[in-house]
Order: structure tokens, then C-alpha cells, then sequence
């Protein structure tokens, strides 16, 4: 709707102008009523001693129709309806403008020179002269139909089920530059001592998060095989987390991922690396 405000403005400068200009009154689609309940539909009305001349929309010409048959004061009533009802939606529409472009006040812990944390709760970390926050991404397990049709073949226990988690897309949308990033992971649930940090297998259309094998059979035992990354964890405040690498990344596809028991949580915070070469 905001796009459509400048044209409103003009609109409203074109009507103040009609009004001026008397006896002509100009509105859009205007409700032009008769005295016997019916109404003509008019974009715009002219009031000539006994006579109102209209152009109608039904017909796109000019009519003319007796004054005394015309009821002007229902139809002042529907323009005066007609222009609170446009104002209450031009007011809408500049709340939901404030609302959409409304940035939280960075309240929080200053973690670079003039960078501050915001105030909700969210995994951030600094790049350059930017606050990012991490996006969470939901992971989807795969099973490997090859492993399953063996499973259906062989007798218990040789085979096990195996299947991928996996992440859709071959990237993720978030890009750091930063070999050694902190995360800084604002919880009241305690999350930042729960996060693993997990680098991804690539590859066309996914990013393998983990692998999973199931025993077969009735109470089959899971294990979860993943390559994580050795983290300095630190609590800096009582609902905030400080999360760094302890060996600089390698260029490629991460995850912070919650550990729920020794289970990886399926929903995880990704992102990537990329060494940017400084050309001189």
C-alpha cells in the first residue's frame, strides 16, 4: 500500500483544487443519491442551480438530472465517509510501513566498536562492520534406498538402516569472511551451552549435516556420525554465550546445531565461509 501514497497525495491535492473551484465537486466513483433511495455511480458532479450534471461511470457520458430530484445531503455524507475511510487506510498503511522497516534497538552487549547486540534473543556474530544474525534452516532426513532394500534381503543383524540429514541447497545464504568468528548466542533457555558446531559435506543440491545408522530390528540402536569443530565456549552474561573456533575454518558449508542428549535438534543455524583474497 505504501507505494500507492504519492498518487493518494495528488489525488487528495486534485480534490482540495475541485473544492475551490465550486460549484464542480470531483471524486472517484463517487455515489451521487437520488431522493427516492437509488444512486447514480459518478466520477464527478455538477451543481447548476436546478439542474446537477454528472458524468456516469455506467455509461461514460455526461447526464443531467433535475436538482430537486438529487439528495446532495446523502451524498456530502458519503464523500465525508468516503474520506475518513481513505484516511484510516493511509494511516494503516504508514503503521505497517513503520512496523515492516522497524529495526530492534541494539540494547544489548557491544561487541565491536560502535556494534551492539540487539535485544531479543538469536545466535549473532560480527563480519566486517556489520552485526549478522543466523538464520535457522530445518533439516530433512534422506534414506539411503540402496542400505533399505539390502535390509529387507539379509537376516538379522548383519545390515543396518542408514540414512542422511541433510540440508536443501548447496550453499547457505549466509556468507562469512571471517576465519574466526564468535558467535554470541543470546538465550533464556541456556542454548549456548547446547550448540555444536558442525561442518557440512557438500554437495549438488544438499549439505550433508549427518549421517545416521539404525540397527535393525525392534529397539535398533542409533548413531549419529557428524564432523564438528572444537569450540571455545564461554558465558559472558547470564542468558548470553560466546561461541569461537579453536583452529581458524576452512572454507565451506557449517552448522550450529543444538545437542538434545547426544540426538542432534534437526532444526539448525547454517552458514559458510568464503577466504576473500586481497587483490593488491
Amino acid at each position: 500500500m505504501l507505494p500507492r501514497l504519492p498518487s493518494r497525495c495528488l489525488v487528495a491535492a486534485a480534490l482540495l483544487l475541485s473544492v475551490l473551484a465550486a460549484p464542480r465537486v470531483a471524486w472517484a466513483n463517487l455515489k451521487l443519491y437520488m431522493k427516492d433511495g437509488s444512486y447514480q455511480m459518478v466520477s464527478s458532479y455538477e451543481v447548476h442551480g436546478d439542474r446537477v450534471r454528472y458524468f456516469s461511470i455506467e455509461r461514460s457520458e455526461w447526464e443531467e438530472v433535475p436538482t430537486s430530484l438529487v439528495d446532495l445531503d446523502a451524498t456530502q455524507r458519503a464523500q465525508e465517509e468516503a474520506k475518513a475511510t481513505e484516511k484510516k487506510r493511509v494511516e494503516e498503511a504508514k503503521e505497517i510501513g513503520e512496523e515492516r522497516f522497524y529495526k530492534p534497538p541494539e540494547t544489548g552487549m557491544e561487541v565491536a566498536p560502535g556494534l551492539h547486540l540487539p535485544g531479543d534473543d538469536g545466535i549473532f556474530t560480527v563480519d566486517g562492520p556489520r552485526v549478522v544474525r543466523l538464520a535457522q534452516s530445518a533439516t530433512t532426513p534422506v534414506t539411503d534406498k540402496r542400505r533399505a532394500a539390502m535390509v529387507l534381503a539379509v537376516p538379522l543383524p548383519v545390515v543396518k538402516t542408514r540414512s542422511l540429514v541433510v540440508l536443501e541447497g548447496a550453499k547457505a545464504t549466509i556468507r562469512l569472511s571471517d576465519p574466526l568468528p564468535v558467535f554470541y548466542v543470546q538465550s533464556a533457555d541456556g542454548l549456548g551451552a547446547k550448540l555444536e558446531l558442525v561442518r557440512l559435506k557438500p554437495g549438488k543440491e544438499t549439505r550433508v549435516v549427518e549421517d545416521v545408522e539404525t540397527s535393525r530390528g525392534k529397539g535398533g540402536k542409533a548413531t549419529e556420525e557428524r564432523t564438528t569443530v572444537a569450540l571455545e565456549r564461554k558465558q559472558v552474561a547470564p542468558n548470553l554465550y560466546t561461541l569461537k573456533p579453536l583452529q581458524p575454518l576452512e572454507a565451506g558449508e557449517y552448522a550450529l546445531g543444538e545437542l538434545v542428549g547426544e540426538k542432534l535438534n534437526l532444526d539448525v543455524w547454517d552458514f559458510g565461509y568464503e577466504k576473500w583474497e586481497v587483490v593488491k
